[in-house]
Parts: C-alpha cells; structure tokens; sequence
C-alpha cells in the first residue's frame, strides 16, 4: 500500500511539474550552486561597506553601480552599462557631522542631517529655544528672535517601550490568512467614520508639514544655525533620517535639519521647557553641484537564444539606491545582492535562456520609484496616456525584492489570478524551505508597482519581516550586520528558479486586464 501510495504521490507530482515543464535537474543544479557556492554576503560587502550610502546622485550611489557592472561583466552578462531613465537633481554629499551639548554639561549626541540640507560655517555654538506654535499666526511671535539659535519644536508623543521581539517571522497561521485572501473588487471602501478620521489625520499632517517648511524658512532668512528633529519610530539611539527638502538643479539650498535620538531631543527639551539654557556646538560640512542631473539606473543582460523569443524579456531587479544614515543593508542592498548572486548563478551553469534574462539596479526609488518609473516609461508605456511601446508586447514578467534582510515566504500575485497555478508549481521545490504561500493580495511602495501600473506583470516576494520596520528601514543601524546570509541565499535561488522558468517556458506569463490611463495622477 506505501509503494502504490508513492507511486500515486509520484505521478501526480511529475504530471503537475510537467504541466509547466519545470526542469527539476536545473532547479537542483541552483539549488546546489546557490546553496554551497554562494557569492550574495561578497555581493552585499561590496555595495555596503565598500561602497558606503547610495544617496541618490551621490559618490556611494556611483561607487556601487561601478563595481556592479564590472561584476557583471567579469561573469559574462552583456550590454552592463548606465542607463539614463530621466531628469533627478542635485547631488548631495555629507563631508562631516558633530553634533554635542556643551552646557549644562557636556554629552556627545547622536545626530545625522537630513539630505540636500546645506552645512554649517564652521563650529558654531548656540543656545536652543523652543518654538511652540499651532499655526502660522502664533509662529510670528517668534519672528525676530531666530537669529544665531538652534530651534525645537514640542512634541506630543510619548515614549513607548518596545515588549515586542524586533524581529519576527510569519507564523503558519499568518501565511494561511495571506494565502486564503479574496480577490479585491475594485477599490475598497472604508466605514465612513474610519474615512473621516483619516481625512483629519491627513489635514493635520498636511498643517504641520506647511507649518514646519514656514518655520525654516523664516529660521533661515533671520540667520538661524539648524533645527533639531526626531521620530517618533526612533528608540535607542535610532534614528530614522531621510530627505530635507527639495534636490531640484535650481532649487534653493535647504536649511540645515538635523535629526538627533529621540531620548537626546527630549532630553534637551526637557530641560530648555524648564528654563534652563543649553548650549549646543555643532559642525556639519556638505557638498552640492549640478554639474549632472540625470539619474542612472545600471542594466545587464543575458541574452536569449531561441529564434523566436529571444527578443522577450524576463525581468529581475531591485533599488540600488538607499538614504545617508547607514548603508543601506537592507534597504536595499539585500535586494541587489540578491539579483546579482541569482544571474551569478544562472551564468555559473552556464544556461542558456530562451529568452532574454535582464537585471536592473535602480536609481532614485527613495525618491518615489523615479528609476524604475523612468524606465518603464521608456521602454514600454506612460500610465498616464497607456500609449503601449513595442517592447510592451515582448516583455513576459518582472520580479523585485525590497523588503530587508527576510526570506522569501512565497509571493505576491498583485491581483493577477492566472498566475496562481504556475507560480505554485514554481514554488514546490522550495516548500520545505518554508516558501510555499501565494497570496492574492497587492502590495505596494517598490519598484514592481511601476510595470503593474502599466499592465505588466510585476511581482514582489512575501519575506519575513525580521527588523525592517523596528529597527533598519531608513536608519542610522541599516548596516551589512543586519543581514541574514542563510536567508538571502535561499532568495537567490528562488528569484534565479522563477527567472530561469519564466525565460523558458513556451509562453509570457498571463496579464491581468490592462489598466487605463490615470490622466496626470501618477502611479
């Protein structure tokens, strides 16, 4: 009865597999090859610690897609090269940061600026005073007294203590909820009261953001040294920096913002709050020029064999570019050192795609998915108008990664229902690894919501969450530490199986409806 069992087992397996025509030797030969052989930790050391920051139109940012491409070139892929995808700005350079209490006493403090904020003249020294206003009538109280100050603002929040483990993986149960999820019916609406409340919410952030772009710019006019700013996500001496204001090649240098821990911030408003002076001493030295405003994202193939599909494109990326308070680990060196170890692998066994295999680092994702928008725009279509290009037509499917440092625990089909039985004969070899959930549910805020928007199949890959949100995205602890080499070296076996399937197989994968145009809304 166990024979015929297996048997039975077996028959079912291998007619399922020879559906998609899946070739498990090769997928055995990945495995192998990105398993034991693996190159993906070399990968992330080099576009880290090597490379430092990636701000966009920075020296991080070239240093990486540099050494990418020679990479790529020394392992056979043809056409590696910076692509131009459209107009950026100004590049943005931190050449020094100090930022200390001198008085009461003395305490180094953990600062970083924002990016494209301007330096300071040198070591300054200056009192802080804090600026409470609700709106832009109470703010003129204060017009006249900014000059020489280092500004703060109140902040309601209070410290929550964390109970909860920063890093996690989906429970059995979770992935069951994802993967029993419904197709959604056009756009889901919210309960009145829920849209009411998130139209405030939206009004008070919008107040506070004028309010604060106000603030500097009277602090910058009257001749203030800096603004001090913190997270509330941040704790422990994380910070959660980012941007600054406008990269623009004509626009105004930003007045300098720096963020500082949030135990720091409080701790200096605390006793500025209660009449006490402080006195700050600080220097921040930056660089910027616009000299060249375009963005570049850095693009490799391998190139297709078969005289008919060829001149298709199986598609795999993630974004090269990350903010200035770290490295950018797992956001998103991960990703890229990912992509590179699965074309590494497929050019290491030497295959011999179908179709046309072509990865692509981006640019500018930080800054809402410009390289990859730019590109799709290029190549295949504006969502604005969805006036399709040639290359629309030949392009089969895109896969991204830009979650952290988390393995992969399946897919997201973006909606896309008919790819649900290929995808899920794809995945079988990598079941008892954990990867086996397929999820109809969208996500978004990366770079494969670009070719979804213009009806492309664009898909991005359920992982672990481990310390993306607690702890490394978009901070000063984003760093070649925080990485999980055992995870990303099952992604990069994952990503180079789905990418060698779908560069072989007779047909693209399906498409979901194509969209229609969004007349001037963006993605």
């Amino acid at each position: 009865m166990r024979i015929l069992t297996s048997f039975l087992f077996l028959l079912v397996t291998t007619i399922s597999f020879a559906q998609e025509k899946v070739d498990l030797d090769m997928i055995a030969k990945i495995k192998n090859e990105g398993l034991n052989n693996s190159k993906v930790m070399d990968h992330a050391f080099y576009l880290t610690d090597v490379s430092g920051p990636r701000l966009t139109k920075s020296a991080g940012y070239d240093r990486a897609a540099a050494w990418a491409i020679k990479e790529m070139k020394k392992w056979g892929l043809e056409n590696a090269t910076l692509e131009p995808w459209g107009e950026f700005g100004k590049t943005w350079e931190l050449q020094k940061c100090y930022v200390g209490m001198k008085t009461p006493y003395y305490r180094p403090l953990i600062a970083f600026p924002k990016s494209w904020t301007k330096g300071t003249k040198g070591l300054q020294q200056a009192e802080v005073l804090i600026v409470n206003a609700k709106d832009s009538v109470e703010l003129e109280k204060f017009r006249g007294k900014l000059k020489g100050k280092i500004i703060i603002v109140p902040r309601a929040d209070a410290y929550k203590h964390s109970f909860k483990a920063d890093a996690t993986r989906y429970t059995d149960e979770e992935l069951e909820k994802m993967a029993t999820a419904q197709p959604q019916q056009g756009r889901q609406t919210r309960a009145t009261g829920d849209t009411a409340m998130i139209r405030s919410r939206r009004a008070q952030m919008l107040q506070a953001i004028q309010l604060t772009s106000l603030l500097k710019a009277m602090a910058d006019k009257e001749g203030a040294i800096a603004m001090l700013s913190a997270s509330p996500r941040g704790h422990d001496g994380t910070l959660f920096v980012q941007g600054g204001g406008a990269y623009a090649a004509n626009a105004a240098d930003n007045f300098l913002d720096i963020v500082v821990a949030y135990e720091d911030y409080m701790s200096i408003y605390r006793m500025v709050n209660a009449g006490m002076p402080v006195q700050l001493e600080l220097e921040v030295k930056a660089s910027m020029d616009a000299k060249d405003t375009k963005g570049y994202n850095v693009i490799a193939e391998i190139k297709g064999t078969d005289p008919s599909l060829k001149d298709e494109v199986v598609m795999l990326g993630g974004h090269l570019d990350s903010w200035q308070g770290s490295t950018g680990a797992t956001d998103n060196a991960a990703g890229c050192s990912v992509m590179l170890e699965a074309v590494r692998i497929l050019k290491t066994l030497g295959v011999k795609p179908r179709r046309t295999i072509r990865i692509a680092l981006w640019n500018g994702e930080e800054q809402g998915l410009l390289g990859s928008k730019g590109y799709v725009k290029n190549h295949f279509a504006d969502p604005v108008d969805m006036k399709l290009k040639p290359e629309h037509e030949k392009i089969s499917a895109y896969f991204n990664m830009d979650n952290g440092t988390g393995k992969f625990r399946g897919v997201y089909l973006q909606g896309n229902e008919k790819v649900k039985p290929i995808f899920s004969q794809w995945l079988q070899p990598f079941g008892e690894m954990g990867a086996k959930t397929l999820t109809i549910n969208n996500t978004g805020g990366t770079d494969h919501g670009s070719f979804d928007a213009v009806g492309i199949p664009g898909f991005q890959f359920i992982q672990d969450e481990i310390e993306y949100d607690t702890r490394t995205h978009h901070t000063n602890m984003d760093s070649y530490d925080h990485l999980i080499p055992e995870d990303l070296k099952l992604n990069a076996v994952i990503v180079a199986s789905f990418v060698y399937n779908a560069a072989m197989r007779d047909e693209k994968l399906p498409r979901k409806e194509l969209p229609k145009a969004r007349e001037q809304r963006g993605f």
